[in-house]
């Protein structure tokens, strides 16, 4: 599996808030376990305290997307060295329960599936999904660019989302909210002709008048 996969740690711990709406799911300790997914050896150590730390990284993984999404690259990524520094990894190579058929082996023997952790003894859960997050969300920005972090332009919504078009030309984080943002548009533009067209015929009556007397 891809280090970039990890990512989605990031998108995943950032979207549990949205701001502008004063919503918040990151409250308990479940909620903190739901954010591992399959990692369950990790969320296993979740506590009271992870929720509020929990949400300490999450205000500044936020920042890392803002900063991104404005096109302010060297902040971003001194906000992200900031958070690699506090939360380092501790990789390392363990195998999976299942095996696969090698490929090219003729006799489709069977070989170990080895999948790289990234923190898999961390001092608290915590510690151990911020790592993954920020590690993760290092691989994404340095192999495809900063600019492919951004923050949903769609209001009231503020998610975070990675661009993974072949264009670079994502500006929302589903197509529910592109949709939104393509009607609201639609309508604003549809209000402006309509005000232009009364304010046209305000201007072009009085004229008519004055030449019919």
């Amino acid at each position: 599996m891809e280090l970039t996969y990890y990512s989605d740690y990031a998108v995943r711990l950032v979207n549990t808030e949205e701001p502008e709406r004063g919503e918040d799911t990151l409250t308990s300790v479940e909620a903190v376990r739901e954010l591992f997914g399959p990692s369950q050896h990790a969320a296993r150590r979740a506590t009271e305290a992870d929720v509020t730390r929990l949400r300490g990284v999450r205000t500044r993984l936020r920042a890392v997307f803002g900063a991104a999404s404005e096109g302010d690259e060297v902040r971003a990524v001194d906000l992200l060295n900031s958070l690699l520094m506090e939360f380092p990894t501790s990789p390392q190579i363990a195998r999976h329960n299942e095996r696969h058929t090698a490929r090219h082996d003729e006799d489709k023997a069977e070989e170990p599936h080895w999948h790289m952790h990234l923190a898999d003894y961390p001092a608290n859960a915590t510690a151990g999904y911020a790592a993954t997050a920020c590690m993760g969300l290092a691989f994404h920005l340095t192999d495809l660019g900063v600019d492919r972090l951004g923050i949903c332009q769609a209001p009231p919504c503020r998610n975070a989302y990675l661009d993974t078009s072949t264009n670079r030309s994502r500006r929302y984080c589903s197509d529910r909210c592109a949709t939104r943002a393509n009607v609201a548009a639609y309508r604003a533009r549809k209000r402006l002709e309509s005000g232009a067209s009364g304010r046209t015929a305000d201007t072009v009556q009085p004229s008519a008048e004055r030449t019919d007397g």
